[in-house]
């Protein structure tokens, strides 16, 4: 996504303290994703990763033990809420850590479609999302998860309102 130059943008230091805030956010404050051991992997915009140990609390079918589908959906939800985040810091690069989290108040889902592919089977799985538009009030973001063997298990889209 092509990010307009900012006249003053936040330092290495500073993007540092947002990153960290945007983790402690996603992981801990957030006792959703903290439930499902949602892990970052990435921050970069355009970049933007997730892990998920699997567990026996997040079995969907007992004979075969493969991932919930409930928790495939909730974590490209979030997946797709977090690339959000990312971007939005990037296009407001000039503000500081505190006023980029105060952005998310009122962030929310408005929109998720995701499609099951294959069977969620594997020790851990990976999310990536990219922002596919940021407007003023609406973001949409595109998402995937794969096993730890790089099979792609499902893909989602969402439209979140930003503002």
């Amino acid at each position: 996504m092509n990010h307009t130059a900012s006249s003053k943008r936040r330092n290495a230091e500073q993007q540092a303290q947002l990153d960290r805030a945007l983790t402690e956010l996603w992981e801990q404050r957030i006792s959703f994703n903290q439930l499902l051991g949602l892990k970052v992997l990435s921050l970069k915009a355009g970049d933007v990763r997730v892990r998920l140990d699997m567990r026996p609390e997040l079995v969907g079918h007992y004979a075969y033990g493969r991932l919930h589908g409930g928790v495939i959906s909730a974590t490209l939800d979030a997946l797709g809420g977090m690339a959000l985040m990312v971007e939005l810091g990037e296009k407001h690069a000039d503000e500081s850590a505190d006023q980029v989290m105060h952005r998310f108040g009122r962030m929310g889902t408005i929109d998720l479609r995701v499609d099951f592919l294959r069977p969620g089977l594997g020790q851990h799985f990976i999310g990536r999302a990219e922002v596919t538009r940021l407007g003023g009030r609406i973001g949409s973001t595109q998402m995937r998860m794969e096993n730890e063997q790089g099979t792609l298990i499902a893909t989602a889209s969402a439209a979140f309102v930003v503002s």
